[in-house]
C-alpha cells in the first residue's frame, strides 16, 4: 500500500535507502538518532529541482522504513507531507554536497569510533594498510568549524572536498559521496575499514608505511568503486539479502 503513494522511481530509491539505514544499524555505524545517509530523488520525479531523501529525525536507523523517509528540497522544505522533523545539522552538509557536486547522488556521514579517532589525529589517515592503500589520492580533509548548522560553511566544505569522494571531517567523523548508493557505501566501507585497522595498529606501535607507488597501484587495481565493475552493487545486494533474512520490515 505504501508503494502506491509514490512514483515507482522514487519508491525504488526509498527502498534502497531504507535498506542502507538498516545495514548501517547492523554494522554498528549508528550514533543514537544522529547522522545521515541521503540520496537524490530521481529526475523523473523531481524534474529540474534538486530534491533528496533523508531520515526522519528522532528515529533510530533500525526504525527507518522506505515510507517514513522524508523528501526535502535544498532549502530543507518537506515535500511529501511528512510530519517528521529533519535535523538541520544533517541538512546543511548534505544539501551542500547534493547542490554543489554534480556526481553526488548519495552522501553518507558517520561518527564511528574508529572514524572519529582518525579524524582527531594530527596526521589523519595513515597510508599503512591494505584498505588505506586503496584510497590513494581519494581522501579530502575539512577543518572542524563546530556543529554543522551554519550555511556559510558550505562553500568551504566544497572547496575542501574538491573532487575527492572520501572525506575526513577533522575532529568530527567520516563522509563519502558517490554516483550511486552502492558506490558510496563501498567508498565509506573502505575508509571505515582503513580507520579500524589504523586504530588497531597504532595501539601496538608504529605502522609500516605503504610506498606511494604501491598505493597508487593498489588504488588503480581496486575495482570496487568503478562503475564498469559494478561499483559496489554486488556487495550491497549481498547485505540487503542478509537484512531480509533478519527483518524485511524496512521495505514497508
Amino acid at each position: 500500500m505504501s508503494a502506491q503513494r509514490f512514483h515507482p522511481d522514487e519508491w525504488a530509491a526509498r527502498v534502497q535507502l531504507a535498506a542502507c539505514y538498516r545495514i548501517f544499524a547492523m554494522l554498528g555505524w549508528t550514533e543514537m538518532i544522529y547522522n545521515h545517509i541521503t540520496v537524490r530523488v530521481p529526475p523523473s520525479v523531481s524534474g529540474n529541482e534538486k530534491q533528496f531523501l533523508i531520515n526522519p529525525f528522532g528515529l533510530h536507523y533500525s526504525e527507518v522504513t522506505a515510507s517514513n523517509l522524508v523528501k526535502i528540497n535544498l532549502q530543507g522544505e518537506v515535500l511529501d507531507g511528512s510530519t517528521h522533523r529533519v535535523n538541520p545539522a544533517g541538512f546543511v552538509v548534505h544539501a551542500t554536497l547534493h547542490a554543489g557536486i554534480e556526481g553526488a547522488h548519495c552522501v553518507m556521514h558517520t561518527h564511528t569510533t574508529a572514524g572519529v579517532a582518525v579524524a582527531c589525529l594530527q596526521g589523519g589517515l595513515s597510508q599503512s594498510n591494505f584498505y588505506s592503500a586503496q584510497l590513494h589520492d581519494m581522501v579530502a580533509y575539512h577543518d572542524f568549524e563546530g556543529i554543522t548548522i551554519h550555511a556559510d560553511e558550505g562553500p568551504r566544505v566544497l572547496k575542501s572536498i574538491g573532487t575527492k569522494p572520501a572525506v575526513i571531517l577533522r575532529n568530527h567523523g567520516l563522509l563519502a559521496w558517490g554516483q550511486t548508493l552502492p558506490q558510496t557505501f563501498a567508498i565509506l566501507w573502505t575508509l571505515q575499514r582503513a580507520c579500524e585497522i589504523q586504530l588497531a595498529t597504532q595501539s601496538m606501535g608504529a605502522p609500516i608505511p605503504v610506498p606511494e607507488a604501491i598505493a597508487e597501484k593498489c588504488t588503480r587495481d581496486a575495482l570496487q568503486f568503478n562503475p564498469n565493475h559494478g561499483a559496489g552493487q554486488d556487495v550491497f545486494e549481498a547485505l540487503v539479502r542478509q537484512m531480509d533474512r533478519i527483518d524485511n520490515g524496512w521495505r514497508a
